[in-house]
């Protein structure tokens, strides 16, 4: 299997694909709302969840989202039709930092996506070039809740703490209007349903290669999340506006 075919499995459970609960996603998206955008952008919009739910909260949104995984856009596609907002939101498939628009966007997402892009600053840079002038921005990343071992770094990579983490947001040129930091049970439960998932698969489908794929990327994640950096990682998802102009 290819790893679109393994992030689909696992998250099955958990569809937006970041460690928050249903009503901490719903929060947020009032906040990112309450300006009312018009349109919305999700750069790195995996199954299109985000847009899904902010289209159900504000009939009137325009959303657009882009991501490379041809098999998370179909499926969004699908999820958008059966709950009845898919003349709301539009999904491609794409290189989500190459992505043009001619119109900037009132609402601009890139929550658990600045991979895409290299990390957080130039995620937020790339937001910016598509948000329209009073526009708001939600980003959501990763920080060190505490020190790291070796083992989290090299599963995670070079993060801050959060205080530098909002720090560089702010140094910027962004204002947090809004935040949320993922909780202890937010954070388990998302890699339970992650690992979960991805190993009920696997035992459903016992004696095929992709189910003993399943299976070993379920078991090397759990104990990479268990023995490396549970103790130690920390998510925030922040809604912003320019601080000048």
């Amino acid at each position: 299997m290819n790893r679109d075919r393994i992030s689909r499995l696992a998250h099955a459970r958990h569809p937006i694909a970041a460690p928050l609960s249903d009503g901490s996603v719903d929060d947020v998206l009032r906040h990112a709302l309450a300006r009312g955008p018009g349109r919305a952008l999700d750069l790195g919009c995996g199954g299109g969840e985000w847009l899904i739910r902010a289209a159900g909260l504000a009939p009137s949104l325009e959303a657009v989202g882009v991501d490379l995984s041809q098999e998370a856009v179909a499926h969004g596609r699908a999820e958008a039709a059966r709950r009845g907002v898919a003349g709301q939101v539009r999904l491609h498939t794409g290189d989500a930092a190459g992505f043009g628009s001619p119109q900037p966007f009132g609402l601009v997402l890139c929550v658990g996506s600045t991979h895409a892009f290299g990390g957080l600053a130039p995620a937020l840079a790339a937001a910016g070039r598509h948000l329209a002038p009073g526009g708001t921005v939600v980003i959501g990343d990763g920080y060190w809740s505490a020190p790291p071992p070796v083992e989290a770094v090299e599963a995670l990579g070079e993060l801050d703490g959060l205080a530098g983490t909002v720090a560089s947001v702010t140094a910027a040129g962004w204002t947090p209007v809004h935040g949320h930091l993922s909780t202890r049970a937010e954070l388990d439960a998302y890699e339970w349903a992650w690992t979960g998932s991805l190993a009920g698969w696997g035992l459903e489908h016992a004696g095929t290669d992709d189910g003993a794929q399943a299976l070993a990327v379920s078991a090397g994640h759990l104990d990479g999340w268990l023995r490396g950096y549970r103790d130690c990682f920390g998510f925030a998802t922040l809604v912003l506006r320019r601080t000048t102009g």
